[in-house]
C-alpha cells in the first residue's frame, strides 16, 4: 500500500516525465559528447557509468527530498504516525518506491546498451553488473536523502543536506580528502575513510570486479540510513 501510494505520487504531476527525460538526455550527452565516445573508438559504456555517481549526487536527492519533508509540510506525518503501522514499514515503503523510480530511470538509458552492441562487441556481463551496481548506489543516495528529508519540512533544505552528505561519501576516497586527514590521523582512520568512497566501490564494479565488499557496503549504508530514518521518526513521535 505504502509503496503503491508513493510510486504513483511520482507520476501525479509531469515532473516524473521531466526528470526521466532530463536524466536520459544528460546521461547520453555525457556519454557521447563530454566523454568523446566516438573519438575513443571503443564500444563500451565505461564513459556512461563514470558520470553516474556525479549525476546521482544531484538527481537522487531531488527524487528523495520530498519523501518526508512534504509529509511534514502538509502536516500528514502526524496522521501517519497514528496509524497502526510500524514506522519502519513507512520508511521502507517510501524508500522502495524511490528506489523503483531510480531503477526505471536506469531502464530508460538501456538504448545506450543496445547502441554499443550495434557498434561493437562490449562485455555485456560487465555492463549488466555496472547497471546493478549503479542501481544499488542510487539506493544508497536515496536512503541518505530520505533520512535527511525526515529532519525538515523544507524540501530545498532536504535537497541541500542530502547533496552535502552524499558529496562526502563521493569524495571520501580522493587524495585531496585523504591528504587533509593524513597528517594527524593513523592509517586505520585513513583506510576507514577511503573505504567509504562511493566512487571507489562503484569503480571496481564497472571494472568488472563485482566484489562482495561493494555489495555489503552499499547494502549496509542503506540499512543504516533507513534505521536512522526510523529513529528520527520515533523521536518525533515521542515528542
Amino acid at each position: 500500500m505504502i509503496f503503491r501510494r508513493e510510486f504513483a505520487a511520482y507520476f501525479s504531476t509531469p515532473l516524473a516525465a521531466v526528470f526521466l527525460a532530463v536524466f536520459v538526455a544528460v546521461s547520453s550527452g555525457m556519454t557521447f559528447f563530454v566523454s568523446n565516445f566516438f573519438d575513443r573508438a571503443q564500444a563500451d559504456l565505461s564513459s556512461f557509468f563514470t558520470w553516474q555517481p556525479w549525476l546521482f549526487l544531484v538527481l537522487m536527492p531531488a527524487v528523495g527530498m520530498r519523501l518526508w519533508a512534504e509529509e511534514r509540510r502538509l502536516g500528514t506525518i502526524e496522521l501517519l504516525m497514528t496509524l497502526p503501522v510500524a514506522p519502519w514499514k513507512f520508511v521502507f515503503g517510501k524508500w522502495l518506491a524511490a528506489f523503483a523510480f531510480a531503477g526505471l530511470a536506469l531502464v530508460f538509458t538501456m538504448p545506450l546498451w543496445i547502441t554499443v552492441n550495434v557498434l561493437g562487441s562490449p562485455d555485456n556481463g560487465v555492463i549488466l553488473a555496472s547497471y546493478l551496481g549503479a542501481w544499488l548506489m542510487a539506493g544508497a543516495f536515496l536512503a541518505i536523502a530520505s533520512c535527511v528529508s525526515a529532519l525538515t519540512k523544507n524540501q530545498v533544505l532536504a535537497f541541500i543536506g542530502a547533496v552535502i552528505v552524499g558529496f562526502l561519501f563521493v569524495m571520501a576516497g580522493f587524495d585531496l580528502v585523504l591528504a587533509a586527514v593524513r597528517p594527524w590521523a593513523p592509517d586505520v582512520i585513513l583506510q576507514a575513510i577511503a573505504s567509504m568512497s562511493f566512487i571507489g566501490h562503484f569503480g571496481r564494479i564497472t571494472d568488472g570486479v563485482f566484489e562482495a565488499s561493494a555489495l555489503v557496503f552499499f547494502a549496509s549504508l542503506i540499512a543504516f540510513a533507513l534505521w536512522l530514518n526510523v529513529q528520527i521518526l520515533d523521536a518525533r513521535k515521542a515528542a
